[in-house]
């Protein structure tokens, strides 16, 4: 099949058998590399990227219908990222190196010298997302976290965006390259068929993913029913709900509505943070709202499918017979503006299999309650989510159980704040119980997404000569590192 707008054409089966015996021939000189060498490729990377913005920008725009400021904001991220994990190789805490020296005393019998590390996982998998081109694609944050942990990254497109794909691949893997990385450590490939191809190819050894709970489920199965599984960390879907509070309303109800106008509308709701649900107080006086809501502009969506996912959500939740539209958005010539509905939180809890599902787009649900009790009750019927926000005030008697019962349902638990905007930094979360992700334990933002494409490997009595340079006595690297269970004096 070819894409005729973009004159790329699917990779061919035989083709993608090339990309992945060249990623498997790569790994174990790639993730042999010592930390300096392979952060100066992720920096080179990020510089070429930089270098390239007046090229990418253009393209970026073209095929996903998002601003400049926004495109190159995002590109921003994207080398920041690359910068950022090229930190934290160097500085090599990551590594989890562990040493437990020969001890005859031990307390449960004589103890033979251990040393355990974590080694790269071979070969990842990226599939790339519609709704950020630069940070969540090509050269986002599943592929900088792969390469940081020493793993070559083969990309699969996204159809949304596949000449920014095949250009931002091109630059990336040049400056790979240029930097003295193998060959075979990155690549990018094309098709729906190739993708679920690549996820079961034996020299697979691990798959991220961003997208829609339907089509990351599928590929979770995929990964799954292998001879061999191999993990898949699927980002999906997320409600984030936002749970306001009398005493909050009271104090800043003006700020806080209008806060959820603008976190739902940003990026035309095209965010996975997207706030879906706002609980506020029965009686709240909506119209200002309503108003501030109506007078949004219209804006495009990313592509057809997500135009068509939109439109199929939005008709279940406005038809739905326990909804009230307070704003009616409507699509001109492919641009939206805003749609704002209303129902109470026992309708909400009876109702949940429909009101409770994301809706990708510019719209979200005011939820009335009558008690704080039930704010309660609806954050224990929730599904996983990427966030959940509390705006509340010092001393709300529902916080503290409101914040606990969150902290088991979400990856990020919000405090007077909006979930839009997923910072970079080291505590990041941005994951979160099933349907939010495939895999609880993991974070596909921040420097502890390295983690997933890392396994344990334990050297019990191995020569000091064979050893990794990470697990020797001399501790050639400098690296942080634990020894009998005490941080190693630097």
């Amino acid at each position: 099949m070819t894409d005729t707008t973009s004159t790329i054409t699917d990779t061919s089966e035989a083709g993608l058998d090339r990309v992945m015996a060249a990623a498997e021939a790569a790994a174990p000189v790639f993730g042999g590399l010592r930390p300096a060498e392979r952060a100066a490729m992720l920096r080179r990377a990020a510089a070429e990227l930089d270098a390239a913005a007046d090229e990418l920008v253009p393209i970026a725009m073209a095929e996903s219908h998002l601003p400049e400021a926004r495109c190159r904001g995002e590109l921003a991220r994207t080398t920041f990222q690359l910068r950022l994990f090229a930190e934290t190789v160097e500085e090599g805490s990551y590594l989890e190196a562990a040493i437990d020296t020969a001890d005859p005393d031990w307390g449960m019998g004589p103890r033979p010298d251990v040393r355990r590390m974590l080694v790269p996982l071979g070969p990842v998998v990226v599939f790339g997302a519609s709704n950020f081109p630069f940070a969540f694609s090509t050269a986002g944050g599943d592929t900088a976290s792969a390469l940081a942990a020493g793993c070559p990254v083969v990309v699969k497109a996204h159809p949304g965006h596949p000449r920014l794909a095949r250009r931002t691949g091109e630059v990336v893997a040049k400056a790979l390259g240029d930097a003295g990385a193998p060959e075979g450590v990155f690549a990018v490939v094309f098709g729906q068929e190739t993708g679920r191809r690549a996820v079961l190819h034996p020299r697979t050894a691990a798959v991220g993913f961003t997208g829609s709970i339907p089509g990351g489920r599928a590929l979770h199965d995929l990964a799954a029913s292998r001879p061999r599984p191999i993990p898949f960390y699927g980002e999906l879907g997320s409600l984030n709900p936002v749970f306001v509070t009398r005493a909050a309303l009271a104090a800043r109800g003006d700020a806080v509505l209008s806060g959820y106008a603008d976190s739902f509308t940003l990026g035309s709701g095209q965010f996975c943070t997207k706030p879906g649900v706002l609980l506020v107080p029965e009686g709240t006086g909506l119209e200002a709202l309503a108003a501030d809501v109506a007078g949004r502009a219209a804006s495009r969506l990313l592509n057809e499918r997500v135009t068509e996912g939109f439109e199929t959500g939005l008709a279940e939740l406005t038809g739905h017979r326990v909804t009230e539209v307070l704003v009616r958005g409507a699509a001109a010539e492919g641009d939206w503006t805003p749609t704002l509905l209303r129902t109470d939180a026992a309708s909400l809890l009876e109702h949940r299999d429909v009101l409770l599902e994301e809706c990708f787009g510019p719209t979200s649900l005011v939820v009335t309650y009558t008690d704080e009790e039930q704010l309660v009750e609806v954050a224990g019927a929730l599904e996983g989510q990427l966030t959940a926000t509390v705006q509340a005030e010092d001393g709300d008697a529902v916080a503290a159980r409101l914040l606990a019962v969150l902290t088991e349902k979400a990856g990020r638990v919000l405090w007077n704040g909006w979930p839009t905007g997923v910072s970079v930094t080291h505590a990041m979360t941005h994951g979160g119980p099933y349907p939010a992700t495939t895999s609880v334990l993991h974070t596909s933002v921040g420097t502890t997404a390295i983690r997933r494409f890392l396994r344990p490997v334990t050297y019990q009595s191995v020569p000091q000569p064979l050893l990794p340079e990470a697990l020797r006595d001399d501790n050639p690297l400098g690296l942080p590192r634990r020894v009998n269970g005490a941080p190693e004096a630097g």
